[in-house]
């Protein structure tokens, strides 16, 4: 028996040496940073070598491709983008594991030259682009700039491309280039994609489809002991500072690697969502942006794009509500797809003198009894025909609409620009396809997806525009609802902590550039529990609606406030000369919530303690300054509450 056990003992002992020899490789995206801490931790802390895995962490140069390292073999897993998604549809098997940052880091720079510049001063510009950072071009389209005529080079990789005037802007990450600039002293514009909606992922963590199907077990490891190392590495961020400092980069300073951990708090956000975590609505978002700007076809399919590490996990309302968005874009995408189809056929005959009398009756009544609006121009752009969907929608007659132009369906919601675009690629005799906010004859304005293409005669002249609306204004719905859930309080639609400390970061860059003032005032409700246990949610949740709306009614239009968390609010006051204005804002608002509240027929009290911090008294990052205000909201609450009270050293100790 002493032997069976030696020999089983022998074996746990040899097992796990001889996984620990399973090489892999790890292919950044970059050189060595705090971007990548977490892998560093996992192999230093041993969490690779637990999980049976000799893992090599292989650094970027300037002409590396993550994806195509991953994909061709040479590395097992890759850090990447969101043009994974691009590099999907082009046929590469990769697989998203997990996201690292919730928000992408991703900007453009400039030089400030004045005040009131924006991202339209880049039209016609030079700019430097790094691979892989194509969610920047769907945000230059999206605001409208044309692509075209953009000059882009190639990336310096350092922000001498801007300082001796190589290129008008660059792209960046917000964990690097503004603290080169910073200490360098130079002012700038930050240009990011979120100001248009653009709300990507970053640092996704991804493999392929073979080593999934080959290695399934090895993915599950590899990815846990990745996420266990990026737990530690955010819960202790000075001491792999130091780390770095002294086994992986040889040209980052401490300063800039604190930098550089600041951000990452802020674009991971540790302390709301899970390192790792994706919601595949938020892809679907993504992809969607990516459609809307032809970067991807309508309702590109995730399947398989996207890793299961816990296939029970309940998502049916993501689903639920991705599947009607779905449902809308097969049905516009067939019916565009069939009354293009039609249009080909029709030119195709014209062109060829093939339009019998037959042929005429069956386009005819399939145009007629289309069920989207078509309509039909001369070259001088006035309407020859309308369907009669086109008056069943549009609402007016065909006599109405026979014998003008179709000006007078355009609403000003939409952009000149994309009218520009528009007859620019049908003058040439190409087809365009876009969205346009139409204004109907009752008033409503509607979006619609325009198909519009030119028919030509034998000789190539255009004849005729043919264009086909499609009613899309679900789908914008669903989008807009996607985007506002994710960054705004359902019930009293205020920001929730993303945006609120989005606009705080932003606004705390600003304050360092032009050495300003801001602050954060902390609120928490007094009484609030009582009442909402005695009288039930439904009360409460007035309640708060309530506050909210006093809060918001002692705030300037500059001023943000945003529910936090239960009946916890928070405001920035980006610009204020001194702490007296601070505090009048405070007292302010504490006079206001002071007010009896009269809810459904009863009338309820209540109070609040709010906490000040100011910049750069009371700290220099975000989350210094929210930490400070939050404890001087709980010193506010140990003199009796219903009082405002400014930071101090001694409010940690309360």
């Amino acid at each position: 028996m002493k032997y069976v056990l030696l020999a089983l003992f022998s074996l746990l002992i040899i097992l796990p040496c001889a996984r620990a020899n399973e090489a892999v490789t790890l292919q950044l995206k970059w050189q060595h940073a705090f971007q990548f801490a977490g892998y560093y931790v996992a192999k230093e802390k041993g969490y690779y070598e637990q999980a049976g895995l000799n893992v090599e962490i292989k650094v970027a140069s300037p002409g590396t491709d993550a994806m195509l390292e991953v994909v061709s073999g040479r590395a097992e897993y890759g850090s990447g983008t969101s043009s994974l998604l691009l590099a999907r549809k082009a046929g590469k098997p990769v697989v998203v594991l997990a996201v690292i940052l919730q928000h992408s880091p991703y900007v453009l720079i400039a030089l400030e030259k004045t005040s009131l510049q924006s991202i339209h001063d880049l039209n016609d510009k030079r700019i430097m682009i790094e691979p892989l950072s194509e969610e920047l071009l769907a945000y230059l389209k999206r605001e409208g700039i044309a692509l075209d005529s953009l000059k882009l080079i190639n990336h310096s990789f350092n922000i001498s491309g801007l300082t001796e005037g190589k290129a008008d802007a660059i792209s960046s990450y917000l964990t690097n280039e503004p603290f080169a600039l910073d200490q360098a002293g130079i002012k700038y514009q930050i240009y990011t994609p979120r100001s248009a909606g653009i709300d990507f992922y970053g640092d996704n963590l991804f493999t392929s489809e073979r080593e999934i199907e080959q290695h399934p077990e090895r993915v599950k490891a590899f990815r846990a002991a990745s996420l266990r190392g990026w737990e530690y590495a955010m819960a202790h961020p000075d001491e792999i500072i130091q780390l770095i400092l002294r086994k992986y980069s040889k040209y980052k300073t401490q300063a800039q690697l604190e930098y550089e951990a600041a951000q990452m708090t802020a674009l991971m956000r540790t302390d709301l969502i899970a390192v790792g975590y994706m919601n595949p609505g938020r892809w679907r978002h993504i992809a969607d942006t990516y459609a809307e700007i032809g970067m991807l076809p309508n309702g590109f399919s995730l399947d398989g794009f996207l890793y299961e590490a816990n296939p029970k996990a309940d998502l049916s309302w993501v689903y639920s509500l991705l599947g009607i968005a779905l449902s809308l874009l097969v049905l516009v995408g067939a019916i565009a797809l069939y009354i293009h189809y039609l249009n080909g056929r029709l030119a195709k005959s014209l062109a060829e003198g093939l339009l019998t009398e037959q042929r005429l009756k069956v386009f005819s009544t399939a145009i007629e009894q289309s069920p989207t609006p078509v309509l039909i121009t001369g070259p001088d752009r006035v309407i020859q025909y309308v369907n009669p969907k086109f008056s069943e929608e549009m609402g007016y007659s065909t006599a109405e609409a026979l014998g003008r132009t179709p000006a007078f369906l355009r609403s000003e919601e939409t952009d000149d620009l994309a009218y520009k675009e528009m007859w620019s690629h049908l003058s040439l005799g190409q087809r365009w396809v876009g969205e346009l906010v139409t204004k109907r004859k009752s008033g409503e304005l509607n979006w619609e997806e325009a198909h519009v293409g030119p028919v030509k005669d034998s000789s190539g002249t255009i004849t005729h525009f043919v264009a086909v609306l499609l009613d899309i204004n679900e789908r914008k719905q669903i989008h807009q609802r996607l985007a506002h859930s994710a960054h705004y309080d359902m019930l009293t639609q205020l920001p929730n902590r993303i945006l609120l400390f989005e606009r705080i970061s932003q606004a705390l860059a600003r304050a360092k550039r032009n050495q300003s003032h801001l602050a954060i005032l902390f609120i928490d409700l007094d009484k609030f529990k009582p009442i909402n246990d005695l009288h039930g949610h439904a009360i409460g949740d007035l309640l708060l609606e309530e506050a909210a709306k006093r809060m918001l009614g002692c705030l300037r239009d500059s001023d943000s406030v945003g529910r936090i968390g239960g009946d916890e609010f928070m405001v920035l006051l980006p610009e204020i000369a001194n702490e007296s204005d601070a505090s009048a804002v405070a007292e302010k608002i504490r006079d206001a919530i002071n007010q009896p509240f009269l809810l459904a027929s009863k009338t309820l009290s209540i109070s609040s303690c709010l906490g000040i911090a100011l910049f750069p008294e009371h700290g220099v990052e975000v989350a210094e300054l929210a930490k400070n205000a939050d404890a001087a909201m709980y010193q506010a609450k140990s003199l009796g509450g219903n009082r405002v009270s400014f930071f101090s050293p001694t409010s940690n100790l309360s």
